[in-house]
C-alpha cells in the first residue's frame, strides 16, 4: 500500500517554508496537534500522520513482530520521509515519538535538520541513580493492567497523563483517543514504550535538538528532560509553564511558539 494511505499523511502549510514533521505519542493520532498547526503553517509546510494501528493509517498494515520494538516506528517516520522526498526536515516528536525520532536520525542523519522532543523520556523505569519516575513494580502494574481491561485502565489512566485536573474535557479526549485504539495495538505500543531504554542513543544525536518539558509531568518528570537535555550535546532545555504530558493541548500556544522560535532559528 501507498504509504500516504498506510499512515494517512496529511501536508498543509507554505510550499516554499522549510518543513515541519509532527509524530504523535503513544495511544493518540495526528489529531492531537491540531492546536499548533494553524500557528506552525505559517511559517513551515506541516506534515503529520498516524503510526500504522494508530487514528485513521490502514490497520491491515499492522504487524506485531514489526511494531514491537521502537524501531518499527523509526521504519515509520523513514518511510514517510522517502515517500515524500524529504530532506533535512525539523523533525517534532510528543513523549515516545521522541525516541522514535532520536533513532530515525541516527540511522538516517541527512534526512534531519532539526529535532524537537516534547516531553520525552529515554527510560520510564528507575536504574540505580538514574530516576525514570516509575519502579519496574509500577510499570509491570500497569501492562498487566493494560492488558487485562484495556478500556478501565484507559478512563483510569488519560487522566493522569494529560494532567490538568481542573479541565476534565482534555482527559476525556485522551481516554477517547486511547479507547479508539485496537487493543492488541495498544498493548504492543505500550511495552515498545514503557519498556524501551534508549539512554545510550541520546550521545548518538548529531542535529540540533530542542528538549521541551513542562514544569510538572507525571509521566516525564523534569529531571528526566534534564537528563535528556544532559545527554544530547549543545541541546537546548525549554521548560514551559505548563502541566501534564501533552502540552500541545493543555498548553498549545507556548508549545507553537517554542517549536517556531527553534525550527526557524539558526542551527
Amino acid at each position: 500500500m501507498d504509504v500516504r494511505a498506510r499512515n494517512h499523511v496529511v501536508v498543509t502549510g507554505r510550499e516554499d517554508g522549510p518543513v515541519v514533521v509532527l509524530a504523535h505519542g503513544f495511544g493518540c493520532d495526528q489529531h492531537m496537534w491540531r492546536l499548533v498547526v494553524p500557528a506552525l503553517e505559517e511559517h513551515f509546510r506541516v506534515v503529520v500522520f498516524d503510526y500504522v494501528g494508530a487514528g485513521r493509517s490502514d490497520l491491515a498494515s499492522w504487524r506485531e513482530d514489526r511494531y514491537s520494538d521502537l524501531a518499527g516506528y523509526a521504519d515509520d517516520v523513514l518511510d514517510v520521509l522517502h515517500e515524500l522526498g524529504l530532506e533535512q526536515v525539523v523533525f517534532v516528536g510528543h513523549s515516545v515519538s521522541s525516541m522514535v525520532g532520536v533513532l530515525a536520525a541516527i540511522r538516517e542523519p541527512d534526512l534531519f535538520a532539526k529535532l524537537v522532543l516534547i516531553t520525552p523520556s529515554p527510560r520510564y523505569i528507575d536504574d540505580g541513580e538514574y530516576r525514570g519516575g516509575f519502579s519496574r513494580e509500577d510499570i509491570d502494574e500497569l501492562l498487566e493492567s493494560l492488558e487485562s481491561n484495556y478500556l478501565g485502565w484507559s478512563a483510569a489512566m488519560a487522566p493522569v497523563i494529560m494532567g490538568n485536573p481542573d479541565r476534565p474535557e482534555l482527559g476525556e479526549e485522551l481516554t477517547n483517543s486511547f479507547c479508539a485504539t485496537d487493543p492488541l495495538v495498544a498493548r504492543t505500543f505500550a511495552r515498545a514504550t514503557f519498556l524501551s531504554d534508549n539512554r545510550a542513543d541520546l550521545a548518538k544525536v548529531g542535529v540540533p535538538t530542542l528538549v521541551l518539558q513542562c514544569s510538572d509531568d507525571a509521566i516525564a518528570p523534569p529531571e528526566v528532560g534534564a537528563f535528556v537535555h544532559a545527554g544530547i550535546d549543545g541541546s537546548r532545555l525549554v521548560t514551559l509553564d505548563a502541566t501534564g504530558h501533552c502540552p500541545q493541548l493543555s498548553a498549545p500556544r507556548p508549545t507553537a511558539e517554542a517549536i517556531v522560535a527553534f525550527a526557524a532559528g539558526p542551527p
